[in-house]
């Protein structure tokens, strides 16, 4: 019977080593055995599990729903993996009419066909829509006016202050870079510009990691931080993802502490 390392089946299924341990100590999926040294050891009822519990997080249930699903007693892999099926199924169908929705409108829009005011909008679900916008006004458009309203709040004086410290954090962090994206400093620096930035919205982790990101690969924003150090870029982008990777970790231990109360 083959075994799989934490490596091996990190690796094969495209997660962290850190989330499988996760997963572990909440009982969600324990490995086969653990050998004298310590290591786990995976099998093929393993990567079926796994396999279960990555689907269920593409439905968007949450790990204490799903160990609630995988811990029944009558609960059915083959049967699990049919309603997966005709979920996905009911998802392709849904994605092909879009897709044809696409290509009519391109069509349309060149003058090559006529499209009805029902066909423009064929394939869409009043349930998505509704879901999607509410999505959206509660993810951008009240974010962007609260922020708004958050920074009308300060005084000339504070709002300089703040845009100055923001100022300060990039050069400290430029000036530290040869100690390293991982160093103590750097990552202190890191806290303080996460702190500068609830002066204008709250960011979650995913924001703070695409902020990451857009520093190095937006033009706009990679030329700003070129002109502090060229390797600034670069290196906000390391450094960022470490600190946030940070912040992963202690929501995933504070995720386990409530699902063992």
């Amino acid at each position: 019977m083959s075994e799989y390392t934490v490596k091996d089946l990190a690796e094969a299924a495209g997660v962290s080593r850190r989330t499988l341990h996760f997963y572990d100590e909440k009982g969600l999926l324990k490995p086969a055995r653990v050998g004298e040294n310590g290591y786990r050891y995976y099998d093929e009822d393993s990567l079926i599990k796994l396999q279960q519990i990555l689907f269920y997080r593409e439905m968007d249930l949450e790990l204490d729903q799903i160990k609630q699903i995988l811990d029944d007693p009558n609960f059915d892999t083959i049967s699990a993996l049919q309603q997966h099926r005709d979920s996905l199924l009911g998802k392709i169908e849904r994605l092909g009419t879009l897709t044809q929705t696409i290509d009519g409108t391109l069509q349309h829009l060149m003058g090559e066909v006529r499209m009805s005011k029902k066909n423009i909008f064929e394939g869409f679900e009043k349930e998505h829509t509704e879901k999607y916008e509410q999505q959206a006004i509660d993810q951008w458009g009240d974010t962007a006016r609260q922020s708004q309203k958050l920074w009308n709040s300060y005084s000339d004086e504070r709002k300089q202050e703040i845009m100055q410290e923001g100022s300060d954090i990039y050069q400290g962090l430029a000036d530290n870079m040869d100690k390293g994206a991982k160093s103590k400093g750097v990552q202190e620096l890191l806290a303080k510009w996460h702190e500068n930035l609830r002066n204008f919205y709250e960011p979650s982790i995913e924001t703070l990691g695409g902020l990451g990101t857009m520093y190095d690969e937006h033009p706009d924003f990679h030329a700003k931080f070129a002109e502090i150090h060229p390797d600034l870029p670069g290196f906000l982008k390391e450094a960022i993802a470490i600190y946030v990777d940070k912040l992963e970790t202690e929501w995933l231990e504070r995720e386990l502490g409530v699902l063992e109360e």
